[in-house]
């Protein structure tokens, strides 16, 4: 059954539409589980009723017109329980509704199953035998996944302006949303771009060849050829990224190395085999080997090697390799997005971006934040290659896509678009002015970092120091670890850019959905496995170079802060805290004139939400990371697009944590800021000043909004609306409220702020 499954998604997903799409499913799923009828049934949203739209072995004349309200018909009974129906006596059934001209009175047995998407009732299919007997389990299961698949083909067609409803209604199904996870922050309004490989690895035969040396320098040409397309990628981009940004160009010319991907296809065309054939062997093998890896970010790797195969093989068969021309303001979509990619576009055109895999830690995606360019992944769902010319909408503050818009939708979103332009331009003029309510109260502002191109972009800000500086994104760049004097010059950038700002460095944090090439972390489930302090603690090597390069670079600056993540247990903190203390007397006795830093440790795992008494006791100040501690209390991964509408900040279980942390370190004296999602969106920070936070860290491109929010309100306003809202029990009321009430009190944030919710 599963190779029949596969062959039938293969031709479905080929079909030149909607209905050619269905007739391939009623034929092949009649002659898969040997029945004489399989029909389905699409539900009009606009009528309320159940349309035949395909069938094999029923009168295909009534394709159209037969038509079932909600309370006829099992096939209604269907789509009421939402759930499949197998009898072995259809007719005698309570709720069998006689058709007289479908033709169907010779068939007992019946077997139904719901076509749903994403929540959404879409339709019915079925199944019909003469014989009276019930289907057996497997025909049922087999169904059941029929129909999930079908569920995608009519979401994909609905979404690309094919006349699904139309041929219902007469109605085309118009501004449809798609969820993805998001990459870069920002809105777009562009044109569809749809950027697909130069050559497919996958078709290549294999093919014996007499002329070894031959194939061999077709080989190397064709290396030298893709390696200065991408350091002509990578000088386009030069004046627009910072060196470690840079350094991703050199993981794909090292790949392409005579002693990497090079020598390996170079030993395969040595046994025989034709330069492609050797290509696509070598390419192929290891694009599955990562693909298989449970490491998020490995798996990504598996995107760079195709990439790079593609290219290489696009040479050797002297494909057209001269610039594509893209339209203004296009927004580039493509399955596997490269940074290689990215670097043969013009940026000046370039609106946004949306890949279908990938998640928010691809190369891709830290690139564009990098550029400011709206960018959304894992938009698993999207169509894309059926939408190119088409005017989307790209929302990388939330992560989605809308395709297939009304003028009116348009118009609605250019406006938009341009009063965001508007308020960014006001917000600049308040970038020197304090962060202070209209009562007086001062709340630091600070930024989240990882790259130099934020250090800028954050001082040109206002930010009052560094909240979190992500250390690993200077060892995510590299092909090994980074020595102790290579890290302290890193550092040391950092703490003179802000100097005298604080700066919170987190020690380094790999694991989850963060990893290093050249350190590979294999896991069933790796949120919960090894990562954060436990590594590097299960590492002293690791952990004692890098704070002796942190401390080495805050001499005569004193600005460094040093933050401990994904704490457990206090054994742990304590523990960290002696390699510290260790670091800091044994500079000391090399004679190296350094002091000890205040000393942190984040609150991102709900064990230590209670116990944050203990904690306070023993650190210097301590920070809240949010977005981790949201997606350990809710049990939702936030990269993860197919459960993204669950993650929530302003669930009440994680609104009740973080007044508990906030509360207790104020009983034991000790600072407390929090890093995050959260603290970045105007509505979660009114609320956040209200429990009693007054430091805030965030993405520089949320900074003056919240600054600007902060400037409008009165403390004594945020912390009644908090107690108000902490009473409450769903998320999505809490939200509302809470941008209700800035929308009530007129703070000018909300005019841009509260239109994008409309349409989100």
């Amino acid at each position: 059954m599963l190779t029949t499954l596969k062959r039938i998604v293969q031709e479905v997903t080929s079909a030149r539409d909607l209905k050619s799409a269905l007739n391939i499913i009623v034929e092949r799923v009649r002659d898969a589980m040997e029945v004489q009828v399989c029909s389905i049934f699409l539900f009009d949203d606009a009528t309320r009723r159940y349309v035949l739209m395909a069938t094999e072995g029923l009168n295909k004349q009534e394709v159209g017109k037969v038509s079932l309200g909600t309370n006829e018909g099992i096939i209604a009974l269907v789509g009421k329980r939402e759930e499949p129906i197998n009898l072995e006596d259809a007719p005698n059934h309570p709720s069998y509704h006689y058709v007289s001209s479908l033709g169907e009175e010779p068939f007992n047995a019946f077997l139904a199953a719901p076509i749903i998407h994403q929540k959404r009732l879409l339709g019915v299919i079925t199944a019909q035998r003469p014989e009276r007997r019930r289907f057996d389990e497997s025909e049922e299961a087999f169904l059941v996944t029929i129909s999930a698949q079908l569920a995608s083909v009519i979401a994909h067609a609905e979404a690309s302006g094919q006349d699904f409803t139309g041929i219902l209604s007469g109605v085309t199904q118009t501004d449809v949303r798609f969820e993805g996870v998001a990459g870069a922050t920002g809105v777009a309004i562009g044109t569809a771009v749809l950027v697909v490989p130069p050559a497919d690895l996958q078709e290549i035969p294999s093919r014996r060849t007499d002329d070894i040396p031959a194939e061999k320098l077709r080989l190397q040409t064709a290396l030298e050829q893709v390696k200065n397309d991408i350091r002509r990628a990578g000088a386009k981009l030069a004046s627009e990224l910072r060196p470690e940004e840079q350094a991703l160009f050199d993981v794909y010319l090292n790949m392409l190395d005579d002693q990497a991907l090079g020598a390996e296809v170079q030993q395969v065309i040595d046994t025989g085999e034709w330069a492609e054939g050797a290509l696509a062997q070598v390419i192929n093998g290891y694009s599955q080997h990562f693909s298989d890896m449970e490491d998020a970010y490995l798996r990504e790797r598996a995107t760079d090697i195709r990439d790079l195969g593609r290219r290489v093989l696009s040479y050797l068969r002297a494909d057209d390799n001269g610039p594509r021309e893209i339209p203004d303001d296009a927004i580039i979509i493509g399955e596997d997005l490269t940074p290689a990619i990215l670097g043969e576009v013009d940026e000046s055109r370039l609106a946004g971006i949306i890949s279908i895999q990938g998640s928010s830690n691809s190369h891709i995606a830290i690139l564009a934040r990098a550029m400011g360019i709206p960018t959304v992944m894992g938009v698993l769902d999207l169509p894309y290659r059926q939408i190119e010319g088409q005017k989307l909408v790209v929302d990388g503050y939330r992560g989605h896509v809308y395709v297939n818009l009304t003028e009116e939708r348009l118009r609605h979103f250019e406006e938009i678009v341009e009063e965001e332009k508007a308020f960014e331009a006001e917000l600049e003029t308040q970038k020197d002015l304090p962060s202070t309510t209209t009562d007086g109260h001062s709340i630091c502002l600070m930024v989240n970092t990882g790259l130099l191109t934020d250090v800028y972009r954050s001082l040109d800000r206002g930010a009052e120091g560094v909240g979190l500086y992500r250390t690993e994104v200077a060892f995510m760049m590299q092909e090994r670890f980074p020595s102790e004097a290579e890290q302290a010059v890193i550092y040391r950038q950092q703490l003179e850019a802000f100097a005298p700002r604080p700066v919170t460095m987190r020690t380094l944090d790999i694991g989850g959905d963060k990893a290093l090439p050249y350190f590979p972390i294999h896991e069933e489930n790796p949120f919960l496995g090894w990562r954060g302090i436990r590594v590097t603690l299960d590492h002293p090597e690791i952990f004692l170079v890098q704070i002796r390069a942190m401390i080495r670079a805050s001499q005569g600056l004193d600005n460094l802060r040093i933050m401990l993540p994904m704490i457990t247990s206090v054994s742990e903190l304590d523990e960290a805290l002696h390699l510290i203390y260790r670091a800091v007397f044994e500079l000391q006795e090399e004679n190296v004139p350094v002091t000890m830093p205040e000393l942190g440790m984040m609150i991102e795992v709900p064990a230590t939400v209670y116990q944050t008494r203990a904690y306070a006791s023993r650190v210097d100040f301590l920070s809240v990371g949010s977005n981790d501690l949201t997606q350990y209390l809710l049990a939702v991964d936030r990269n993860n697009p197919r459960v993204a509408g669950l993650y929530s900040s302003f669930h009440p279980a994680v609104l009740t944590a973080l007044k508990y942390i906030v509360d207790v370190a104020a009983e034991e004296g000790t600072p407390v800021s929090i890093c995050g999602e959260m603290a970045g969106d105007p509505a979660g920070a009114l609320l956040l000043v209200g429990m009693g936070y007054d430091t805030l860290s965030m993405n520089s491109a949320s900074l003056l909004r919240v600054k600007s929010m902060l400037r409008e309100i009165d403390l004594g306003w945020a912390r009644q609306l908090a107690d108000e809202v902490l009473q409450m029990e769903d998320p999505m009321v809490i939200k509302s409220t809470v941008e209700l009430a800035l929308k009530d009190a007129g703070v000018s944030l909300a005019g841009v702020t509260f239109n994008r919710d409309r349409w989100s």
